[in-house]
């Protein structure tokens, strides 16, 4: 059976980013616009409750690609929601993935350090 979860999930990712090449090869768009549609089309999906079918059938091939980013962020934002109100919308946001976001920016500021851009 662990064959089927490895199917899936090379299948759902492999959708996903080809999905992706098709819009940046056909399209004026560059990565950084494919980049913040894929995260507003996972936070539609999870605000629909439709992305947890993507993670049902691909497993970890659905939370790779950069769509269940979204998709976090509006599961905090649907959680904290539920349990603050209104004012929930602005604070479930970093929710689920602050950790993720302080990672980013500790590991950019390291890479500053030790590299020197080409500019």
């Amino acid at each position: 059976m662990i064959f089927w979860q490895f199917l899936g999930a090379f299948f759902i990712c492999g959708i996903i980013c080809g999905i992706a090449q098709i819009i940046i090869d056909n399209t004026k768009l560059t990565p950084g616009h494919v980049t913040s549609l894929f995260v507003i089309i996972g936070a539609i999906l999870e605000f629909f409750n439709l992305y947890k079918y993507l993670r049902k059938i691909g497993g970890i091939g659905a939370s790779l690609p950069i769509c269940s980013f979204g998709s976090l962020i509006m599961k905090g934002v649907k959680e904290s929601i539920d349990a603050n109100g209104f004012i929930g919308i602005f604070q479930g946001v970093f929710t689920n993935c602050g950790t993720i976001i302080a990672l980013a920016l500790f590991l950019a500021f390291i890479a500053t350090i030790f590299f020197k851009p080409k500019s």
